[in-house]
């Protein structure tokens, strides 16, 4: 079965968010924490997690994609940010104990001028703060385009973090398609060439997630600006591929797409179709 949703508001609760998904037609997601531009959470109501739980199991919703602010940067030159980071970080893990299985996905930050390696350093510093034998939900580090100083804009960059973490056994892989396309891996031309490329470097076992985006640029291009299925560079028959992959095809799919809720069903639907006939 293909698991494939896309991003949802938080702001009315998971059982809000269940219904949504089921009422586009997907089923998974992906919702933001907290605001993306950062603050603090509101509190967990735990009879609507419950009766989330409860939910999902009757319509299939199955695992779900949590995502941390875009203003976490555990590798800032600025202490003060990153000890955000490290306790909004922390914080999020422990709420998401609430929903086990989970998986919780982040962008590895900017090193904004101290160098790729001791950006390294600091997200790998921040995991081994967070981190706990035992937690139920499975931390992602994301793919990146790589514009500025963003890492994450190749596999050797997203492995050399996970071989600085000691609970490695808790960390992740999510697959971008605009990401490791603008970061220039050829996924409409030799997606397998990719795929074992990273499966060298990192391992297709770390893959935990895939967010399903087209591209608004050219390979390469390292500007990271999403675009609707199909009307980009990268092309539906490629995000068929990827979809149907038998290395990915059991995962969960997230659209990140410039979309409202009809556009995001309209896509599910297309992407369905297409994986069906594959």
């Amino acid at each position: 079965m293909l698991h494939i949703g896309c991003h949802l508001s938080a702001a009315k609760g998971y059982l809000a968010m269940g219904r949504e998904a089921v009422s586009i037609g997907a089923n998974t997601f992906q919702f933001f924490t907290r605001n993306p531009r950062g603050g603090s959470a509101k509190a967990v109501d735990e009879r609507d997690v419950a009766a989330y739980l409860a939910f999902a199991e009757e319509n299939g919703i199955g695992q779900v994609v949590a995502h941390a602010p875009y203003t976490l940067n555990g590798c800032s030159a600025d202490p003060a940010v990153r000890d955000f980071a490290t306790r909004t970080m922390r914080d999020d893990l422990q709420r998401l104990e609430l929903l086990p299985g989970s998986l919780y996905n982040f962008h590895p930050g900017s090193h904004v001028g101290q160098g790729a390696e001791r950006g390294i350093e600091l997200v790998a510093d921040m995991l081994n703060q967070v981190l706990w034998p035992g937690m139920r939900t499975t931390v992602l580090l994301e793919t990146m385009a790589g514009k500025g100083s963003e890492l994450g804009r190749s596999f050797e960059e997203l492995r050399a973090i996970i071989d600085r973490v000691a609970l490695k056994e808790q960390l992740g892989i999510c697959l971008d398609t605009c990401h490791v396309h603008d970061a220039g891996y050829d996924i409409v031309n030799d997606l397998d060439g990719v795929l074992g490329e990273l499966d060298r470097v990192v391992g297709l076992a770390r893959v935990k997630a895939v967010h399903v985006n087209d591209s608004k640029n050219p390979m390469g291009a390292h500007k990271d600006r999403h675009e609707k299925i199909g009307l980009g560079a990268i092309g539906t028959d490629a995000l068929v591929r990827v979809i149907t992959h038998p290395a990915l095809r059991t995962l969960p799919f997230c659209l990140e797409t410039p979309n409202e809720l009809d556009g995001y069903a309209a896509e599910i639907r297309l992407l369905k179709a297409r994986a069906e006939e594959a």
